[in-house]
């Protein structure tokens, strides 16, 4: 039972939730936190269940497994799929959020969601990220009607947090194989091997669909410090506000910026002013974050 079905008979007795993420390494695509919860009563059943943790299980077993507890009308399940360009954009901003950070609150989101559908949760099982004991009191301070169970390797000791490992293993395993590129680029391949860095087929992608401009395509997360080494062969911006505060001034004197001009591209205030109000001919990049040209700040 998916979390946005209705709620069974067996959600307003005591239960069980498990929770576990997918993807916290990689360098390509998104990061997948999962939950499965079910009534204490069951608990034992679920033990019988033969899940366990998913990097122990070849990809058609979990593949079963998932298509298994789907079906059990017993069992609840729900995820949270962070977007690549979100957790880049959240590690990368002026006030920086961390990976830690930002797994906490998908890990409580999981928990705020699934006790807003009305289930009666008693006890979560969490695979810690950080200090467990730190991790603990946080969640238990943000929920105090419920007791936190959070250790290293969860998903190999608690069958509930084993199933939300594949919960999210396998929602991230399809949300890669099925990812839709939005770059239009020609010469533009799939062939980008598990995501992870240290994947010779990673590497090679990465290599070979890098902009000297726009940097790399939206399924990878340019936050993270694989990307930083293909750094010297893309063009250097820099932004007036940057250049102002290392000055000390607000004085135009003290502004750079780079030109298109620079790069070899002649461009026409009038034709690119024209352009942007239409939105015609623009550059699908720019179309899909919905970014604007500024004539005036």
């Amino acid at each position: 039972m998916e979390s946005e079905s209705t709620l069974p008979d067996w959600a307003s007795k005591p239960c069980i939730m498990g929770i576990d993420e997918a993807g916290r390494g990689p360098v390509l695509g998104p990061m997948v936190y999962g939950c499965l919860y079910c009534a204490r009563s069951y608990e034992k059943t679920l033990s019988t269940l033969n899940f366990a943790d998913s990097k122990t299980l070849k990809e058609e077993k979990r593949e079963e497994l998932f298509e298994k507890l789907k079906a059990n009308e017993l069992i609840g399940w729900a995820v949270d799929v962070i977007d690549p360009r979100e957790l880049s954009a959240k590690m990368l901003k002026k006030i920086k959020i961390n990976l830690n950070e930002i797994s906490h609150d998908s890990a409580s989101g999981l928990v705020t969601r699934v006790l807003n559908m009305g289930v009666l949760l008693t006890d979560v099982y969490v695979d810690t990220v950080g200090d467990p004991e730190k991790y603990r009191i946080k969640l238990s301070e943000r929920f105090p009607s419920i007791k936190f169970v959070v250790a290293k390797k969860a998903d190999s000791l608690y069958p509930v947090v084993s199933g939300a490992s594949i919960v999210a293993k396998v929602t991230r395993d399809r949300a890669l194989r099925d990812w839709v590129l939005d770059e239009t680029a020609e010469n533009m391949t799939r062939n980008f091997g598990s995501g992870y860095p240290g994947d010779p087929e990673t590497k090679s992608w990465l290599e070979k669909h890098q902009h000297s401009v726009f940097g790399f395509p939206s399924l990878v997360r340019f936050s993270w410090g694989t990307c930083t080494s293909y750094s010297k062969n893309m063009v250097e911006v820099v932004w007036e506000s940057d250049k102002t505060e290392e000055d000390g001034s607000s004085s135009s004197s003290g502004k750079r910026q780079l030109k298109l001009s620079s790069l070899g591209v002649t461009t026409s205030k009038r034709k690119s002013e024209e352009i942007g109000s239409s939105g015609k001919s623009r550059c699908k990049f720019f179309q899909s974050r919905k970014l604007e040209q500024l004539a005036n700040f």
